[in-house]
């Protein structure tokens, strides 16, 4: 594998003390072992790929997916558990400039249509997930935030949108103190422990016939006799098609044409000891909205329905013992600020993991290019459980040689190459020095 941070960041250093990994025990997956035959190989355990495994052995596809690590162990199994709207980090403005109008309409239909498919999931299965929060709310992290809030909303309204804006003064009333200047809350998406959904996933898909290998990292990929060949460690697995689901986790050479066309980028999260009420008033924060602040190196935080409270940021450029320490610490204290009548409560739990962007700013979901019955799915910009999940669906279809029935946009069928191939994280100081500066 050729990755481009080092190996601490592919390591257990980032994700130890995960909250999530207490909640639910990891299922026991077995390894590859010998040569194995199947129609679909799927190179990823996530929920791009576990989706994409569930969706075709319900349709009565040979499928085997290949997870490097234990079951839950990359970004599926340690994000913020944010079903929301997202994917993209670009607006509907810069969207239509740069794809169009029935490009940004498909697209933004299919934001909705990933967090409905989790919920149908969800029921279908009966997934129990620890689910909350009726949409999602933005809070403005100053006036000029709060200025295109409004103007948001007014555009949103305007187009028969159902929201809700809050002016500062309506905040705490809301439970939703704290040094913001307003919300606005769209009512689509909902909190739920990822972990958990991921695993029922997997339930699913081993019930409709997937098979799910864990400890099984991909470590070379060839053709012959046309068909893709995966070597493992211990075995090798011959599929005519293949998937790639690796988003953050991806290797460069894994295939050849993924190399320099994703960025991972750190985002590291904590979780408090359960808070008393008196703890809960005493803040004023006492909604069971998930939200995030306007920022562009956003912070994101949700009261959880045993009533810790999650925190979490983007910003860690290094993956190192001591970066890891020195973000865990900036983390801390973004808390404290946000949230001073908390400065005493415990954080129990810390951790993080890699969220992937693309160059241009969008999913990927599609054919490799120049490679034969190779798809991918990836770059989610921090927005993986319901468009991760979401990409496994469109993917299935594609896989099956089967136009998507669910909105497939033609802005996430192309992923330009960044520059400076494997020096690509140089970009990343200076463009988040200017969002900072921004913010």
């Amino acid at each position: 594998m050729r990755r481009i941070y080092s190996d601490y960041a592919y390591g257990p250093g980032p994700r130890d003390n995960c909250w999530w990994d207490g909640t639910i025990p990891a299922p026991d997956w077995p390894v590859l072992h010998g040569d194995m035959d199947a129609d679909v190989a799927i190179i990823g355990g996530g929920f791009t790929g576990i989706s994409t495994a569930l969706h075709l052995a319900q349709s009565g596809a040979s499928v085997a997916v290949l997870e490097a690590e234990s079951p839950g162990w990359g970004a599926s199994g340690r994000n913020g558990g944010f079903c929301c709207l997202g994917g993209s980090k670009l607006s509907g403005a810069a969207m239509r400039r740069r794809f169009g109008d029935q490009a940004t309409e498909t697209y933004e239909a299919g934001e909705v249509a990933a967090v409905s498919l989790v919920r149908d999931i969800l029921d279908t299965f009966d997934i129990e997930a620890e689910t909350h929060s009726r949409g999602e709310t933005q809070l403005a992290h100053s006036p000029r935030a709060m200025k295109r809030l409004r103007a948001a909303a007014d555009t949103l309204a305007k187009d028969g949108e159902d929201v809700e804006l809050l002016e500062q003064g309506q905040l705490a009333e809301h439970g939703l103190s704290g040094p913001f200047h307003g919300a606005m809350t769209t009512p689509v998406g909902f909190g739920l422990n990822p972990r958990k959904y991921l695993f029922g996933l997997a339930r699913a898909a081993q019930a409709a016939g997937a098979q799910l290998f864990q400890r099984s990292a991909a470590t070379r990929l060839s053709q012959q006799d046309n068909k893709h060949v995966i070597g493992t460690s211990k075995g090798k697995l011959r599929a005519r098609q293949v998937i790639i689901a690796t988003n953050g986790y991806s290797s460069e050479d894994l295939p050849q044409w993924l190399a320099g066309r994703y960025m991972p980028t750190q985002s590291t999260a904590m979780v408090t000891r359960v808070l008393s009420e008196d703890e809960i008033q005493n803040q004023g924060w006492f909604s069971d909205q998930m939200a995030y602040d306007s920022r562009n190196l956003l912070h994101y935080f949700r009261l959880m329905p045993d009533r810790r409270f999650l925190f979490g940021m983007r910003g860690g450029l290094m993956s190192s013992a001591r970066s890891e320490k020195a973000i865990r610490r900036q983390l801390r204290r973004d808390f404290e600020k946000m949230f001073p009548a908390w400065s005493s409560v415990e954080t129990t739990h810390c951790w993080s993991g890699m969220v992937c962007l693309a160059r241009n700013l969008v999913p990927f979901v599609g054919p490799v290019p120049e490679v034969k019955d190779m798809f991918a799915g990836l770059c989610y910009h921090g927005n993986g459980v319901a468009m991760g999940t979401y990409a496994g669906r469109l993917l299935s279809d594609l896989v099956l040689g089967q136009s998507p029935d669910l909105p497939y946009s033609s802005a996430i069928q192309s992923m330009p190459r960044f520059p400076l191939g494997r020096a690509r994280r140089l970009l990343m100081p200076p463009a988040y020095a200017a969002l900072g500066l921004m913010d």
